[in-house]
């Protein structure tokens, strides 16, 4: 069999497929661009299963682009909260101000418009055109560099320039050109359902006939990563200010992890510090005016992708607040709940506050 008609014969196999098996999510079966390009970004690093409350609290919230331009920054992260990686709603928002600003309210309609789109890539504008308006571009996620991997028995790292090559090329050769839209999401269901990470299900795979990595035994090989740079280790200590029904909290603006995000007073260090140490520090002993009574700490650690948080929340009642940084809010213990913190924050605050 010649590749050209291989390749056919898979497309037609993974159609059949995905006919019986796909996934019933709201953004199937509609040409919404906004809609789809929504769920891309939110399922990009996150599961399905995690991804569709968001998914609809956020298209509840904001119904169209142009409800989504209109709201405030602060209301796309308090919605976001807990899903990670926050430079995608930041992204998100600026995204859906400049389809209103840059293109009269209307949602790209080409790949190379989608591509200037603030946080789409070449695999978000793929499947927003191949999806929204049946332009023939192949998309190239997680999922679908597992399964070609496997199919061809492909061994270029993944994570690599030449990996994205190798694999994109690949992708566009079986793409079925006349439905981009069924055939990019039946890889991308396919992947996500059947032909897993760990254990996937090659006894009812209809493509295993045609899987170079099932029948020579290379399954749990595939596909090849070059292993990631050492996790950094960063430590933080909070200061829980309290009144008693009062607290104060900062938002975090500078480029870093957690950007926009609301927070407790923190010191940072590269090494966890003693509580007696930290208050002798003279920007501590001027928020406190030297007065207030030390809790007891709670210690909890945070795992990022390429980071590991260790996080001391130190409570401090105090009646009478020292001199505080004009960026501090005041606020009640009691509304908390109404900013936008990191899941960090987010189970601290309610494990141990409200």
């Amino acid at each position: 069999m010649n590749p050209t008609s291989e390749f056919s014969t898979i497309s037609s196999l993974l159609s059949e497929w995905y006919e019986r098996n796909k996934r019933d999510l709201p953004w199937r079966n509609i040409t919404d661009p906004y809609k789809i390009w929504l769920s891309e970004i939110i399922l990009q690093q996150t599961r399905v299963e995690q991804g569709l409350p968001y998914f609809q609290s956020i298209t509840n919230c904001f119904p169209t682009v142009e409800d989504m331009a209109k709201s405030s920054l602060d209301d796309i992260l308090k919605l976001w909260q807990g899903l990670g990686y926050y430079s995608r709603a930041r992204n998100m928002h600026k995204a859906a101000k400049q389809v209103m600003n840059e293109f009269d309210g209307k949602f790209p309609s080409n790949y190379e418009d989608l591509l200037k789109l603030k946080g789409v890539g070449e695999y978000t504008a793929s499947a927003v055109a191949s999806i929204a308006y049946k332009q023939p571009k192949a998309v190239v996620d997680g999922n679908v560099f597992r399964v070609i991997s496997r199919l061809f028995d492909i061994e270029t790292p993944i994570n690599t320039t030449e990996g994205k090559k190798v694999f994109t090329k690949m992708a566009e050769e079986l793409l079925d050109r006349k439905h981009p839209d069924n055939h990019n999401q039946a890889m991308m269901d396919f992947g996500a359902t059947l032909c897993t990470p760990t254990n996937p299900n090659c006894m009812s795979c209809p493509l295993s006939g045609h899987c170079i990595a099932y029948t020579t035994g290379k399954i749990q090989n595939l596909p090849v990563k070059l292993a990631n740079a050492k996790k950094q280790n960063r430590y933080f200590h909070y200061i829980f200010f309290t009144d008693g029904t009062y607290t104060w909290i900062q938002q975090r603006t500078q480029k870093d992890i957690w950007q926009q995000l609301w927070e407790f007073p923190l010191i940072e260090s590269d090494r966890e510090e003693h509580i007696e140490t930290l208050f002798k520090r003279k920007d501590v002993s001027a928020w406190t005016g030297g007065h207030g009574t030390i809790g007891t700490p709670v210690s909890l650690k945070h795992l990022l992708t390429h980071r590991i948080i260790f996080a001391k929340f130190i409570p401090v009642h105090i009646e009478n607040m020292g001199d505080t940084p004009v960026s501090w809010k005041k606020i009640k213990i009691n509304e908390l709940n109404h900013y936008a913190v990191s899941r960090l924050m987010e189970l601290f605050i309610n494990k141990y506050i409200l």
